[in-house]
Order: structure tokens, then sequence, then C-alpha cells
């Protein structure tokens, strides 16, 4: 028993050990040597080094003075329920979509709701489909440079800056796809405020 026994643990320890401890070491320390600013979790600082968020983790904003995100289907746990789930927009603890299907009047209901309040707020169609809808993971840092180009007139007038000013940062801030042919153009909606500050 004990022969069938002993090659047993020698595995487990030697694996636990391996894929445990060692491989995790190694790939934290190869991280960290080649791609320090992204094994950091890709932080963003202000002009004063003061962490203001993360280029890969989009944040609410409130302000019409700063460009918008798409917006965030993420939710938290109800503190009166712990078994129902309250909306709570860019929880990273709970990163996730709506699960809401084409077929559900729940989303269809929202998105109308949202193409309504852009209406009201002076929105011109066409309205980029990113304004409205929310991403798989909720916590979606980018938007589409036509969802940034028309919000340009809104912040530029919020801000007392023109126009032109705006729509050339948000031109500048423009990341194009990887390699010239995978996903699409994007602008990082921090990295545009950071840069919105800076104006003059």
């Amino acid at each position: 028993m004990l022969q069938h026994f002993r090659p047993a643990l020698v595995m487990l320890v030697l694996f636990t050990v391996l894929t445990g401890l060692v491989y995790p070491f190694a790939m934290t320390g190869i991280a960290t040597a080649f791609f320090p600013s992204q094994a950091g979790g890709s932080l963003i600082l202000d002009k004063g080094g003061v962490i203001v968020g993360s280029s890969l983790i989009g944040q609410a904003v409130t302000s019409d003075r700063y460009f918008q995100p798409r917006p965030s289907a993420t939710s938290a746990p109800d503190p009166k329920d712990a078994s129902k789930t309250v909306d709570a927009p860019y929880n990273a603890a709970n990163s996730t979509g709506s699960n809401l299907g084409p077929t559900s009047q729940a989303l269809v209901d929202r998105v109308k709701a949202s193409v309504e309040a852009k209406h009201t707020s002076g929105w011109q169609e066409p309205i980029p489909a990113d304004a409205v809808t929310t991403s798989a993971s909720g916590l979606d840092p980018h938007v589409s440079p036509q969802y940034a180009l028309a919000q340009v007139a809104g912040v530029a007038k919020a801000r007392g800056l023109d126009e032109a000013q705006v729509k050339a940062l948000v031109e500048a801030k423009t990341e194009g796809r990887f390699l010239g042919i995978l996903g699409e153009p994007r602008v990082n909606v921090l990295a545009l405020n950071l840069a919105l500050d800076q104006l003059k």
C-alpha cells in the first residue's frame, strides 16, 4: 500500500510547488521585468503623480465637462437583500454584461429610453450604438470615435473651448486597429479626459 501511496504524494507535492508557486512567481517576474505598466494594472497617473484609474477599466463620469463612457450594466449585491442585485455602474468587482438577448423587452426598453434621453439633451441622429448599449464586460474603457465626436459640441460648450480644438484632441487620442487590421478604432475615455484637463 505504501509503495502506491508514496508516488502519488510525491507527485501531489511536486505539482503543487510547480504550478502553485514556481510558475506563478516566474510569470509575475517575467511580466514585471518586460511589461511593468501592464503587470501593475495599466494605471494612469495625473500630472501630480496621483493614480486616477486604469486604461483597462472604464469609470462613471457625471459632469458634462467631460466625455462620457458607454453605459455599464454591472451590478452589486443589494444591501437590503443579498439574494438580489442592484445596478452599480462600473463595478470592477462584478464585471458582467446584462445577459439580455436581442428579443428581451427589457433591453429594448432600456435602449429606447437611452435614445430618448439623448434626443432630449439635444443629440442629433444618428446616435452611435455604443452611446446607448453596454459592453460585454460592463467596464469597457473605450468608446467609438463617432461617440466621442458626437460629444465634442457639448464638452466644448461646458468648458468654453473652441469646438475645433476639442475635436482635434479627440482625433489625436483615437487609437487605430491593432496591427492595422484587428479590432476597431477606439478612444480611451479616461486618457481623453485627462488630456482635456490640460487644454488651456
